[in-house]
C-alpha cells in the first residue's frame, strides 16, 4: 500500500497550469494569493499557492465559516490539499480541540470514514 502522505492531498507541491480558480469570501473570510485561473505553477514555487484564514466570535463559528469556505472553493487544474483540510475541519478531534504534534499522522493512518448519506 502506497503511502498516503505521498500523495495529492498532503503538501505535496503539483506544478503546472491553474484551469479554475473559484475563491470563498464573505464575512470573517480571507484568501492570501497570487494565483488565477490560467496562472502556471511552477516545479520551483513554493508549494502553498492560497492560504485561506477564517476567524468567528469563538471556535465553532471559526470552523463553520472554514467549512463553507472548503466547500465552495475550486481549484482544478493542479493537485491540492483542501480535501485534507475538509476532513480535518469535520474531524472530532480537530472539532475538540484535542490536538498535538501527531495530530496529522494519526488522522493521516485512520481510514477516512464514508460520507454520510444526504
Amino acid at each position: 500500500m502506497p503511502d498516503q502522505r505521498r500523495g495529492p492531498e498532503t503538501f505535496v507541491p503539483s506544478p503546472g497550469l491553474i484551469t479554475t480558480f473559484h475563491l470563498p469570501g464573505g464575512p470573517g473570510v480571507r484568501v492570501d494569493t497570487a494565483a488565477h485561473p490560467e496562472c502556471r505553477i511552477s516545479p520551483h514555487y513554493d508549494s502553498m499557492i492560497a492560504k485561506l484564514i477564517t476567524r468567528g466570535n469563538n471556535r465553532m463559528e471559526a470552523i463553520s465559516r472554514m467549512r463553507r469556505s472548503l466547500e465552495v472553493m475550486v481549484v482544478e487544474g493542479i493537485r491540492t490539499n483542501v480535501s485534507l483540510h475538509r476532513r480535518i475541519v469535520n474531524d472530532p478531534d480537530f472539532i475538540r480541540g484535542n490536538l498535538d504534534t501527531g495530530y496529522l499522522d494519526r488522522l493521516l493512518d485512520r481510514k477516512e470514514a464514508p460520507a454520510a448519506a444526504s
